[in-house]
């Protein structure tokens, strides 16, 4: 699979797939999707991987021989839709991004409940979800609440037992609301308990929306209430709201995911139903609701579900994976390390323990090429010395000159580094000394 331009939930172009493909992320409608190529199947051999904008990655699927269970069927509708719109099951709970650490982002319809000036109802309704098998994300979704004659309640199943919980939301004017504030006072929210897989929401009114004790009626402004189980980021309160949210029937909701209601002990006792496939893969317990999950372990990306599904990352390629200074990264099998080239000593990270100059070591090789050099020269003399002597060694009288031209004084060698020491080197007749210390 390739990457390519995708329109992101709620709008706008971004490229890449959803960020259990990839590395390198971009920010989409909240969540991340990857900007890098990619070179592993997210679906089974044969079967379709995306309906319309979603990608569906295996244990889902649009057919039977093509997703892990009947839990996770995605109905791709392309005759009403264009493009095609994902349903989770035969549902009319709209899919809109599905990532593999275990969430599943729905449209889920929001309730309202409305008045006429005299008090009367003009328009209720009380929207639920049943989701066997998932549940709703605790932490990502908060039960929110807007109007200013409002009481709002979320109840349901939680596991075998119920639950119900809510708040209140009043103001007596516009004046009252503030932007991003959500604290009663024209919208109020509470959080969702764990292991709900059942939500039903339901609105009420204190005054019908109606003056009460000669007091000016909220009507003028506001004369609709709205309850939504909705993911966090994607709401932020405006006293807009309470006029734009009649135009709106469905908000964003985060569901998880998850294999089974065992554990992963139990998983892994019956190895042909175990669903981390990936010898690169392991077991994981879900935060809320029951089963298991698999993740790629660290070190490789991919879809666990898959038999060569976690493939290795070159943490090399992206400088936000390693902490290596430039040109100092290896990429090995799971990991990478940080190495420094010859003559240089450290970890070569960019955190204060780089690669730095071994100054001893060049030290040592400026004085064994001053040697290498010193030692040249005085075999060079010593030859020369040799052959002269079997020139001139008939002649008595010519010794004392080839002495004369022989007898050169060598000159020290510079030094590098203060004074020098010598090393006694032994000729065939005078001793040469040699300097040390930095010679070159």
């Amino acid at each position: 699979m390739k990457v390519e331009e995708r329109t992101c939930t709620g709008g706008g172009k971004a490229s890449g797939i959803w960020r259990w493909a990839g590395v390198r992320k971009l920010s989409c409608g909240g969540w991340e999707i990857s900007t890098q190529d990619v070179n592993f199947s997210i679906a089974k051999p044969n079967c379709i991987d995306r309906c319309g904008n979603v990608s569906i990655p295996f244990p889902f699927g649009t057919t039977e021989d093509c997703y892990l269970s009947k839990s996770f069927f995605v109905t791709c509708n392309d005759t009403h839709y264009d493009p095609p719109k994902a349903f989770l099951r035969n549902s009319a709970i709209n899919i809109t991004s599905i990532s593999l650490e275990g969430q599943l982002r729905v449209l889920q319809f929001i309730a309202r409940d409305c008045y006429y000036p005299n008090g009367t109802s003009l328009h209720s309704n009380n929207p639920r979800i049943t989701i066997p098998n998932m549940t709703v994300n605790n932490t990502a979704n908060k039960f929110t609440v807007v109007g200013c004659d409002t009481r709002g309640f979320v109840s349901g199943k939680r596991a075998n037992r119920n639950y119900t919980t809510g708040c209140s939301s009043l103001c007596a004017s516009e004046e009252d609301l503030v932007n991003g504030s959500c604290s009663g006072v024209g919208c109020c929210q509470t959080s969702i308990p764990k292991n709900v897989w059942r939500v039903q929401m339901s609105l009420g009114s204190f005054h019908q929306y109606k003056n009460y004790d000669n007091r000016r009626s909220t009507w003028v402004f506001n004369s609709c209430s709205y309850a939504f189980v909705v993911e966090e980021t994607s709401f932020s309160f405006s006293p807009s709201n309470l006029s734009l949210l009649s135009n709106v029937t469905r908000l964003p909701m985060v569901l998880d995911w998850a294999i089974g209601n065992g554990t992963c002990e139990d998983a892994k006792k019956n190895l042909s139903s175990y669903a981390c496939k990936s010898e690169n893969s392991e077991c994981l317990k879900p935060n809320n609701g029951d089963g298991y999950r698999c993740n790629c372990l660290k070190g490789y990306r991919g879809n666990p579900y898959l038999l060569d599904g976690c493939q290795d990352i070159d943490e090399c390629q992206d400088p936000s994976l390693n902490d290596c200074e430039k040109d100092r990264c290896v990429n090995t099998v799971g990991n990478f390390q940080c190495v420094c080239p010859k003559g240089y000593q450290g970890k070569g990270k960019t955190d204060g323990q780089g690669c730095v100059r071994i100054r001893g070591e060049s030290i040592t090789l400026k004085l064994v090429a001053g040697i290498a050099i010193g030692v040249s020269v005085l075999l060079l003399a010593s030859c020369l010395r040799l052959s002269a002597k079997r020139l001139w060694a008939q002649n008595e009288s010519n010794i004392e000159e080839m002495e004369s031209l022989l007898s050169v004084e060598l000159n020290s060698f510079s030094s590098v580094e203060g004074n020098s020491k010598g090393i006694v080197f032994d000729s065939m007749r005078n001793d040469i000394i040699l300097p040390m210390g930095g010679v070159r």
